[in-house]
């Protein structure tokens, strides 16, 4: 009954947000187990399984590939009144710029079982774009993704409007949201 769910889903991207920020100290992470077969396996969070013609990957894969598919070059603090975002009011959270795209990238997570509306400074910065990316997984605390249904849960992508350097943005409970916006 171990199964990755957006709940362990959810957590592990709270996690990662803790790895991201210590990236002086952490420099590689893996996940395990990685591959299992629907009809032989040995334990159950692995992260892709497989039959013998189709594959899907968990709720916990969405989390993996967004953080693989999202990192910057360098890490920027992430505050909640002068304190870096590790759980206060059930969310997490972690930034990064990118110097090769020229953006930054905000992740953060809400655990909280209700949605949470947050406004995010951006400081050091001369101008933001007037669009950002925003990229949300959430679901259900026990939604999952089979081989029947391999996209359940996985990550939906929308514009928002910018004005000047904050971003407001409304965080759907048990999410994890990606914000990607371009220095200019």
């Amino acid at each position: 009954n171990n199964k990755n769910n957006v709940r362990t889903a959810i957590a592990e991207a709270a996690f990662l947000t803790g790895l991201e920020r210590n990236a002086d100290v952490v420099v590689m992470a893996s996940y395990a187990p990685l591959f299992a077969h629907i009809d032989g396996w040995q334990w159950a969070p692995d992260l892709i399984w497989v039959d013998n013609l189709r594959s899907f990957g968990t709720v916990n894969y969405q989390v993996q590939k967004l953080y693989a598919t999202n990192n910057g070059t360098n890490v920027l603090p992430a505050l909640l009144n002068g304190k870096a975002v590790t759980g206060q009011d059930s969310l997490y959270a972690s930034a990064v710029i990118d110097r090769k795209t020229n953006e930054v990238i905000i992740k953060i997570v809400n655990s909280a079982g209700n949605d949470k509306t947050v406004s995010f400074g951006v400081e050091g910065v001369k101008k933001l774009a007037t669009q950002a990316s925003v990229t949300v997984l959430s679901g259900l605390p026990d939604q999952i993704n089979s081989l029947d249904n391999p996209f359940e849960v996985a990550p939906v992508s929308t514009t928002q409007t910018i004005k000047g350097k904050k971003i407001d943005v409304s965080l759907k409970s048990n999410s994890f949201t990606i914000i990607k916006v371009a220095i200019k």
